[in-house]
């Protein structure tokens, strides 16, 4: 080997050790950054001639070595919002590229891949994590439908929950046993329950009792509203084993056993508000539950109705099923997107970006898209978030060597240097 070829050799290892460094030094850097991955270093021996009686000048290189598919330490955090990865996986997210004139942002037709899911809602209602990537999910509809056909970036609306309107009412009680002479509802025979009209104004409807004037008679319901006038609505009677036998509506009777045991009313609301049809169910013809006539006195056992007033938006959750929902005022909750987890077959593959995101390559294999803890997926950890996989004391170890390597190199390029300058003495 010639000085020449030492000297190439030996200003080869010192790039190395200083891409080293530079590895180290990001990973120092980043080791308190959400989501971070270190960068270890590979070398590599590149020959220019070996044989068994010459080895001619060598070279090295560093290759960087991802550690995508390490764990980092996974720590509760303040923000409710944050979500973990334990296990494998990454968050689909991707860039804002700018506004439409009506100010709505634009964003890439790229999907990035991330860990840091530090996520937080931004001024548009957007979930954002702190190096500025928004969170895509699949859209779910007001019906609970899952759009697996795209990920988008998820909105929060923060618009009001819109009233829905009482369409059914169930009652479960127990009418006492026994003959009776009334004729009027009794006293202590009453449920009221609060309904909502198409407005989301509400109303107490009060559903009373009028015992059989006979022994084995039929039970007689009326209805009232917001303290009106009653109307009557149907019939019950029971079996002696304190069963529904049928209902009466109208002059028609259903006494089929399995049947559900149903009355319709249409209530009529003060101040011109608007209502729907209630269905009001009152058990099933021939079986125990809903209303019984039973021995003792009247009990209520439950009164439900299906309407809900109008509420205000008060924040937003998810859970570990990758759900993200939105809450109200009214104790409503809507699920709006659904979040997965994309899994690659060789995560230390990917091309590392901005923001500790990655991109997808050919070598990483594809993009698998599935729920959390769903084919190789990891689980998500609500609350917390994880933080870089970078150990300090490792790092400054690896400092040293390098630091250590560096400067051996760099000796041996004044040895070399000393050398030449020997050998064009020798020539004066």
């Amino acid at each position: 080997m010639s000085l020449f070829g030492a000297l190439d050799t030996a200003v080869s290892g010192l790039g190395a050790q200083s891409d080293a460094i530079t590895n180290i030094s990001d990973n120092v850097a980043n080791s308190q950054t959400v989501g971070y991955k270190r960068v270890g270093t590979n070398f590599a021996d590149y020959l220019t001639v070996s044989t068994p009686t010459l080895n001619g000048p060598d070279s090295v290189v560093a290759r960087p070595a991802y550690r995508n598919d390490v764990q980092g330490t996974i720590t509760q955090s303040s923000n409710p919002l944050a979500m973990a990865i334990d296990g494998a996986g990454f968050f689909a997210v991707t860039q804002a590229t700018g506004t439409t004139n009506s100010g709505t942002p634009t964003f890439s037709t790229q999907t990035s891949y991330t860990r840091a899911g530090d996520f937080s809602m931004n001024k548009d209602g957007y979930l954002v994590n702190s190096a500025g990537n928004f969170l895509e999910a699949y859209p779910v509809s007001p019906t609970g439908t899952v759009n697996q056909t795209a990920l988008v970036p998820v909105q929060i609306s923060q618009a009001q929950y819109a009233p829905i309107p009482t369409s059914g009412v169930t009652l479960a009680a127990n009418l006492p046993q026994g003959t009776t002479t009334a004729t009027s509802p009794m006293p202590g025979m009453a449920s009221q329950v609060d309904i909502y009209d198409q407005t989301g104004g509400s109303h107490t409807l009060s559903l009373n009792w009028t015992p059989p004037a006979t022994s084995g008679g039929a039970w007689t319901l009326t209805a009232s509203v917001d303290g009106g006038a009653a109307s009557a609505i149907g019939t019950v009677a029971f079996n002696t084993s304190g069963t529904i036998a049928s209902v009466t509506e109208g002059g028609v009777t259903n006494a089929t056993t399995g049947t559900a045991a149903t009355f319709t009313l249409t209530p009529t609301f003060s101040g011109g508000a608007s209502g729907t049809p209630i269905l009001l169910n009152v058990g099933t013809v021939g079986q125990s539950g809903g209303v019984t006539s039973y021995a003792g006195s009247y009990a209520l056992n439950n009164i439900s109705q299906n309407g809900v007033p109008p509420g205000a938006f008060t924040g937003v959750s998810d859970n570990a099923s990758g759900q993200i929902i939105a809450n109200y005022s009214n104790g409503q909750s809507v699920t709006i997107a659904q979040v997965p987890l994309v899994t690659f077959h060789d995560p230390n593959a990917l091309q590392a970006q901005n923001g500790q995101t990655y991109a997808a390559t050919s070598s990483a294999g594809p993009a698998m898209i599935d729920s959390p803890n769903n084919n190789g997926a990891g689980s998500l950890v609500t609350g917390s978030v994880e933080n870089s996989n970078v150990d300090i004391a490792s790092e400054f170890t690896k400092l040293i060597v390098a630091q250590q390597a560096y400067g051996a190199n760099a000796k041996t390029v004044t040895t070399v240097q000393q050398m030449m300058q020997t050998a064009l003495n020798m020539v004066q």
